[in-house]
């Protein structure tokens, strides 16, 4: 395959960006799309030019890094899938692919396709968490959970933190993400005795991080390399409300129970 790529280049955050042209030849339609950018690359640094800088780690769709826009669609045309997953076959020879990297305010660009998604981390650090004492890990039968209860909680534990929610969403909002933090912990019974701190504090660190506000366009659901379903967010709105009516202000559930 051959194939033309228009690429978002950007040397830093404070750079003027633009779109620069390339030709990826002799591309296997096996390859993975981070393959593709690897071939790419390794002819640039032959040729003394700057390689493409983008995020990866696992390449197996777990770790959340590769998150790039393809062809204006959050990780490319194929649902449920990352962009280290997503393979040549789906393109045709011959084909002009555009990648950007995320869109958002809160997830400034570091360097062409990186973006800063740290902002992630301060919403799971501001309440994904349970306080259960550690030690030695209790029998897995020892809390019965019933199922649906554990459907739950796995489904929104799928959650890898892209950020695929936030480019697709015309709102930049990070509802669906932190949705599935709070829904995840929230379905489980190790999870109860914060829940509901959990639910102020980690709403409260996702508007500080200038996410859009969800509308419920449904775009995140659609996007999410997953599949974490937008009732999450219903859930994360459930357990907010009660919070916001059972507690005075942030200062009584700050600092203690």
């Amino acid at each position: 395959m051959n194939l033309t790529l228009r690429v978002w280049r950007q040397a830093g955050p404070a750079a003027a960006g633009a779109m620069r042209e390339y030709r990826a030849e002799g591309i296997s339609p096996d390859m993975s799309f981070l393959e593709m950018l690897d071939v790419v690359n390794e002819g640039l640094i032959a040729k003394g030019d700057e390689p493409i800088a983008f995020d990866h780690d696992c390449r197996e769709g777990i770790c959340g890094m590769c998150g790039m826009m393809i062809n204006g669609a959050a990780h490319g045309p194929q649902r449920l899938t990352t962009a280290c997953q997503l393979h040549m076959r789906s393109f045709s020879d011959g084909e002009t692919i555009t990648i950007e990297p995320w869109r958002a305010t809160a997830f400034p660009v570091l360097k062409d396709l990186v973006v800063d998604r740290s902002a992630f981390d301060r919403i799971i650090q501001a309440g994904g968490f349970i306080s259960a004492p550690t030690g030695s890990a209790v029998d897995g039968n020892a809390i019965p959970i019933p199922k649906l209860d554990a459907d739950d909680a796995m489904d929104a534990a799928a959650c890898i933190g892209c950020g695929a929610c936030v480019a697709a969403c015309p709102n930049a909002s990070a509802s669906l993400f932190t949705a599935a933090k709070i829904s995840h912990l929230g379905s489980l019974p190790q999870g109860q005795p914060e829940r509901s701190r959990r639910a102020l504090a980690m709403v409260a660190q996702m508007d500080l991080e200038s996410f859009g506000g969800c509308s419920l366009f449904g775009e995140c659901m659609e996007a999410c390399p997953k599949g974490i379903s937008i009732d999450t967010i219903n859930t994360m709105h459930r357990d907010f409300l009660f919070a916001s009516a059972t507690k005075r202000d942030v200062k009584e559930w700050s600092g203690g129970a």
